[in-house]
């Protein structure tokens, strides 16, 4: 099948899994009935990340993906999606997550980048790769909560992660893979933004997260690789890494669900509408991705403290946002 033909397919499918969905998710019990969590006020279908699902398989098996890397990612979102329908407990969630990583890397060359000559070492790159790619898988499907956030993230990283891949002159299967996923990503956006038609479900966001980092560790080289590739989702990976900060420090239960992310204040509290905020978080990431490319010549030690500038720039904007909306409660609540 050519590339381009490819392209079009799981552009399509997406769309029609998204339609599909919407249109038949009475009759399938996948309805999101809002919640403590929920920015939305009325039950939307949710599971429409089917499509994409369908276009990463398909995808998958044309190019001739090794089986490692998509039959792990394939197996755990269809148990996300059973979990759309019927509620599934967090430990069962976590655990079916842990062995789809673990899958992951024994059956691929993943591991590319283990200290071999140490056991020790070995063992901690190891268990880290692992909270690494199950911690992203989660980190999307929290931070999958307003109209077109997870399917503007997942353009955007996928399209980074393929441009990398080009340009660095990598494996050319997942250049197509990564383009084929971004392109899926589009082909759902117009039923999730600017109005929710359906939600993309965890079928969708633990799928987007989960290949995202399998390919972050696939793809990487060195600790640089790693660190770059990383980067392609760093609002996803700032906005929850102190979101949870904020939340240890007011004491809440973590397992319990919460409204506390910067980009559900912004929603909620403030008021801005849902696109505006999920193409400022896409925008964001774009221009975190692009700025890391440019300067990844210049070395390890460079990107890193870009990194930590554009970790210290959000970090000072979320808490004067923060600062912000408290003042706004008090003097409501006054």
């Amino acid at each position: 099948m050519p590339n381009s033909v490819l392209y079009l397919v799981c552009f399509i499918l997406a769309g029609v899994g998204a339609w599909v969905v919407s249109k038949f998710a009475y009759k399938c019990s996948l309805i999101d009935i809002p919640g403590d969590r929920s920015s939305h006020e009325i039950p939307i279908p949710k599971g429409g990340g089917i499509g994409i699902l369908a276009a990463f398989a398909l995808a998958s098996l044309v190019l001739k993906i090794p089986s490692g890397f998509w039959l792990s990612a394939t197996i755990l979102a269809l148990i996300s999606l059973y979990g759309d329908r019927s509620e599934l407990s967090p430990k069962f969630r976590v655990t079916v997550q842990f062995i789809a990583t673990i899958s992951f890397l024994l059956t691929s060359r993943s591991l590319i980048l283990a200290p071999y000559h140490a056991l020790l070492l070995f063992v901690l790159w190891f268990l880290f790769l692992i909270i690494f790619i199950v911690g992203t898988a989660n980190f999307y499907n929290f931070m999958d909560g307003i109209n077109g956030i997870a399917a503007i993230t997942g353009i955007v990283g996928f399209g980074l992660l393929a441009l990398y891949s080009f340009l660095s002159d990598r494996d050319s299967l997942f250049v197509v893979l990564s383009i084929c996923i971004s392109l899926s990503c589009l082909g759902f956006l117009p039923f999730n933004m600017p109005k929710a038609k359906v939600f993309i479900g965890d079928v969708g966001s633990i799928l987007l997260g989960f290949v995202f980092a399998a390919m972050v560790v696939w793809l990487s080289r060195d600790v640089l690789d790693f660190m770059v590739l990383s980067a392609f989702l760093f609002p996803f990976y700032v906005d929850e890494l102190t979101t949870l900060v904020v939340r240890i420090k007011d004491r809440d239960r973590l397992t319990r669900a919460h409204r506390k992310h910067l980009y559900q204040l912004l929603a909620n509290e403030m008021g801005i509408t849902h696109w505006k905020i999920s193409v400022g978080y896409g925008l964001l990431q774009l221009i975190v991705g692009v700025s890391v490319l440019v300067v990844k010549p210049v070395g390890i030690v460079v990107v890193m403290l870009l990194l930590a500038g554009w970790f210290g720039g959000f970090i000072l904007l979320t808490f004067r946002f923060r600062k912000r909306i408290k003042a706004l409660t008090a003097a409501e609540q006054g």
